[in-house]
């Protein structure tokens, strides 16, 4: 996963400073910066909460 959300149940992070992170990841993979996954050639496999049937 790109961003680690942990920090918010120990404390080590607020909510909105998480949001903010989030919201400047999601721009960044908008604008061409690849995600965790493409970098390690996942692609679209690994996370796809509209697939029906088991990947293979």
């Amino acid at each position: 996963m790109d961003i680690n959300c942990g920090g918010v149940v120990d404390g080590r992070i607020s909510i909105a400073q998480l949001g903010d992170a989030i919201f400047k990841r999601m721009l960044e993979c908008a604008s061409g910066v690849p995600s965790k996954s493409e970098v390690n050639g996942y692609g679209q496999n690994e996370f796809v909460p509209w697939q029906l049937g088991v990947i293979t």
